[in-house]
């Protein structure tokens, strides 16, 4: 077998190979002879058929036969002699078989970068913290409250906070349109969820009330059909209710798991949570400073089907969110997609460093540690040793646990490498969502 590499571009191969004719001739005529065997032809015992025959019979079939598997086996064959990585499935151009002259095909394919680590020593982390003070704690027991809420009815005209209960039908050029109208909506006033105009015309209304507003859409908007126009609502106020926060007594403090001890029992409960919630927090500030400043540090090229594949897992899984949240894909845009792309390519990329930096300073997901996250993770559940058990009989799931784990494993030596400065954070500063677009499993 002859095999021939060209290097198309910094990371596409095109592999050409060559089988030769005997290679092909030997598996052929072995397989015709166990064929010969146990083919049945008129005019011949069961066995008792000449080779000949069974060849003008069966021969072109057997050839394709083995002419599929000798490209199947050759191919990996040529990859693993010329130590090749391929990072996508190759490409395979139209095979050249003709009886009596071997095979030839080429294969187009992209491998993994060869990555050359930058130094860690060189790089510079900020690590937050924060102190976890009693005030905290009282803002915190607030937000408990705030989550825990009922809406009661008022006879009042409505004003900022309160929830309505709304029917309403909305026209374009006199003609409904599609998630214009809505039937016993719940929208509260204030948080801006419509489009301008409609909550503050709806300000100030009683129960029963209905109320036209004469509106615009926004020049942008998602649905670009209609943005800039007018819009007619005709809208009815079937409720209007205010909010009103749960004292905090026996009841409302038995919801979060405290039937004994009172307020200062609550109160250390509601410490011990924030101080899981701060380590979550710290820990996902630092991986993330820690994947941005190891993406500036190493540029590599990414192979172009590894970004398509992410994309395209990136695409499906925001399109399921796009619908969960009744918005429709489709209208996404180009703009989302490039979103989409660059969103892939660092996680490519990133993925591609951790994975060099796994091999490279020999890490491993220990066990102990893979135990204790599962378990962690159960400890919500009402059984966790049946959430744990779970975890451990599917591989799947497992793996990405130990994936997890591994991740951490890469953070924490990455950070015994690199300098690192500590900077501290008030609880609320901490929790403040962060953009995780860097992040990405090292089992990936």
């Amino acid at each position: 077998m002859q095999v021939s590499v060209e290097k198309s571009s910094a990371l596409e191969r095109r592999l050409t190979v060559e089988v030769p004719e005997e290679r092909i001739e030997t598996q052929v005529h072995s397989r015709l002879e166990d064929l010969r065997k146990t083919v049945r032809i008129d005019g011949f015992r069961k066995g008792k058929a000449p080779l000949k025959v069974v060849r003008q019979r069966f021969g072109a079939r057997v050839r394709a036969e083995i002419v599929g598997e000798m490209l199947q086996s050759t191919i990996s064959e040529a990859i693993t002699t010329e130590d090749l990585k391929p990072a996508g499935q190759p490409i395979i151009d139209p095979i050249s078989s003709p009886p009596g002259e071997g095979l030839t095909y080429t294969a187009t394919f992209e491998i993994y970068p060869e990555i050359e680590l930058a130094p860690f020593d060189a790089l510079e982390i900020q690590k937050v913290d924060c102190e976890i003070n009693d005030g905290d704690i009282e803002t915190m027991i607030e937000k408990l409250r705030e989550q825990n809420k009922e809406w009661l009815a008022v006879e009042r005209p409505s004003q900022d906070g309160d929830q309505l209960s709304i029917n309403f039908e909305g026209r374009v050029d006199g003609e409904l349109f599609e998630g214009g109208t809505g039937k016993d909506t719940d929208l509260q006033l204030g948080m801006g969820m419509m489009i301008e105009g409609f909550e503050a015309g709806l300000t100030g209304k009683t129960a029963g009330e209905r109320v036209e507003l004469n509106l615009e859409f926004p020049d942008v908007y998602r649905n670009e059909e209609l943005a800039g126009k007018t819009v007619k609502f005709d809208v009815t106020i079937n409720h209007v209710r205010e909010a009103v926060l749960p004292e905090i007594n026996d009841v409302f403090m038995e919801k979060f798991g405290v039937k004994e001890g009172g307020m200062d029992a609550f109160r250390s409960e509601v410490r011990e949570n924030m101080g899981k919630e701060r380590e979550r927090a710290v820990r996902q500030r630092l991986s993330q400073e820690i994947m941005e400043k190891l993406a500036a540090a190493n540029a590599i090229e990414v192979p172009a089907s590894l970004v398509e594949a992410e994309s395209e897992r990136l695409r499906q899984q925001m399109a399921q969110e796009f619908m969960m949240r009744g918005l429709n894909p489709s209208e996404a845009g180009e703009e989302f997609d490039q979103v989409l792309k660059h969103r892939a390519e660092n996680r490519v990329k990133l993925g591609l460093i951790m994975a060099e930096i796994i091999k490279t300073a020999e890490l491993i997901a220990p066990p102990d540690k893979v135990r204790e996250m599962i378990e962690n993770m159960a400890s919500s559940y009402e059984d966790p040793a049946a959430v744990v058990k779970y975890y451990y009989d599917d591989p799947e799931k497992l793996k990405q646990v130990e994936g997890t784990c591994l991740e951490d494993e890469a953070v924490n030596w990455i950070a015994s490498q690199a300098k690192i400065t500590e900077t501290s954070l008030s609880f609320d500063a901490l929790m403040e969502p962060v953009q995780t677009d860097n992040q990405t499993e090292a089992s990936s």
